[in-house]
């Protein structure tokens, strides 16, 4: 599997997602066996580029290649403006976002909203191509299937990128109008891998071994690209090229392995956004961890109250070890358990609303 020159280990990807793939949540899951992990949505609007909030977005110190960057906006000079941007700052792919599907984002005609104006899109991608082009750097393309059941357009506008030089396509089988409700289809995937020479990647609902091998099958997707179901359980991805690979299961995991494992995040975590701020947004991390253990409501209840690293850190290897006392090995998932969406895990913010833009909706001809 390549983007562009680019190899990766394997076609396990991390799905975008602001608020939660940040550089320590990355780095855990291609610890624990995806093979490739898109950043948080980074704002093209440069004002906001030094911003404490884009600057941890856009931290990858110690991250293993290759480092890609989702971006968003707009404008096709601003978004070109920003690939360079990231690129300087250590970016060797630039992905561009056009499946978000936030209000606070597509009432600016970001994200999804783009894909009601393919002339707007096909202009962002060609300069985003552009600019990248002379670093070597490939551009990649998140969307969704449409904007809507009857505006289901991704196939058109994948050929249209594909043919301005986009490198790969991942297309999440819902529309914006679903936000993150009912169920992914996947014949429009299906329909864009036969269509395309360039790689194609699934995305949505993907929860599980058996689940990743029939969209595969399905779909004939090149990789798949998991989010929620990679939330609190990055091994997934381990048990997942498992699975692929041999047909058979991995044992479940230790107890006091995945203790050591989520230990080893938390102090990562706080490491890049330090006490005040890390102790609140490890929170997320740690209750979609322990959601599905015995006791874990009531613990995530009182953990919740706690306002130091060290009393969380503590907290939680306490609970973990005494669990592992009790229980050897982590509770499976049901499939379709996956956490879901709310205002702190859908990928639905670009530090500020980006610069408002009034394109009219014209449609390209397939």
């Amino acid at each position: 599997m390549n983007i562009g020159h680019i190899p990766l280990t394997n076609n396990l990807f991390v799905a975008p997602m602001a608020g939660v793939t940040d550089r320590p949540f990355r780095q855990w899951c291609k610890r624990l066996g995806a093979g490739y992990a898109v950043s948080e949505m980074v704002t093209s609007r440069r004002e906001l580029w030094t911003s404490l909030k884009t600057s941890r977005r856009a931290n990858h110190d110690g991250e293993v290649e290759p480092i890609a960057v989702q971006i968003a906006g707009t404008d096709p000079l601003m978004m070109a403006e920003a690939a360079a941007y990231n690129i300087d700052r250590g970016a060797q792919i630039i992905d561009i976002n056009m499946g978000c599907p936030a209000k606070k984002v597509c009432n600016v005609w970001a994200g999804s909203a783009l894909m009601q104006n393919e002339p707007l899109a096909l202009a962002i991608i060609s300069a985003v191509v552009a600019a990248c082009e002379p670093h070597r750097v490939p551009v990649t393309l998140k969307m969704r299937t449409g904007w809507c059941h009857d505006e289901r357009n991704a196939l058109v506008l994948a050929r249209a990128a594909e043919s301005a030089g986009i490198a790969m396509v991942t297309v999440h089988g819902r529309t914006r109008e679903q936000g993150y409700r009912g169920f992914a289809e996947y014949d429009t995937i299906a329909a864009v891998k036969a269509a395309l020479r360039i790689p194609v990647v699934a995305n949505g609902d993907i929860d599980s071994p058996e689940k990743a091998r029939e969209v595969l099958r399905y779909t004939g997707a090149d990789a798949l690209m998991i989010g929620r179901a990679a939330q609190g359980r990055p091994w997934i991805f381990r048990e997942i090229a498992h699975f692929l690979a041999t047909g058979e299961h991995l044992p479940a995991t230790p107890v006091a392995q995945a203790r050591q494992w989520l230990l080893e995040h938390l102090l990562d975590h706080y490491s890049l956004y330090g006490e005040r701020a890390g102790v609140r947004t490890a929170r997320k991390h740690i209750g979609w961890a322990v959601r599905s253990l015995p006791g874990g409501e009531a613990f995530r209840t009182d953990m919740n109250q706690l306002e130091t690293c060290e009393d969380q850190i503590r907290a939680v290897g306490d609970f973990l070890g005494e669990l592992a006392e009790r229980h050897a090995l982590w509770p499976a998932i049901a499939p379709g358990s996956a956490p879901e969406h709310d205002a702190s895990t859908a990928p639905t913010s670009c530090d500020v609303p980006i610069a408002a833009a009034n394109h009219a909706s014209i449609r390209l001809t397939a």
